[in-house]
């Protein structure tokens, strides 16, 4: 397993069972929007200054692990 992918949870008790960020209470999809908002990683890291770095390129690579399926065509 990657070591990106152990800094992404998933507890079914915490935050509805969402994706969080090592733990916390800081859901995957909150570091994504921050970033979709126009805020810089380094603005994140202000925001959220629980995350590291490596916290956000975790969310990234989580994000892009999801959207990236095979499509069947027939």
């Amino acid at each position: 397993m990657s070591d990106w992918l152990n800094r992404i949870t998933v507890n079914p008790e915490q935050c509805g069972g969402r994706p969080c960020i090592r733990g916390m209470r800081i859901r995957v999809i909150d570091v994504l929007d921050l970033l979709a908002s126009g805020l810089s990683p380094a603005e994140v890291l202000t925001e959220l200054p629980d995350l590291e770095p490596e916290d956000i390129t975790a969310a990234l690579k989580f994000a892009a692990r999801k959207v990236d399926h095979s499509v069947l065509a027939a």
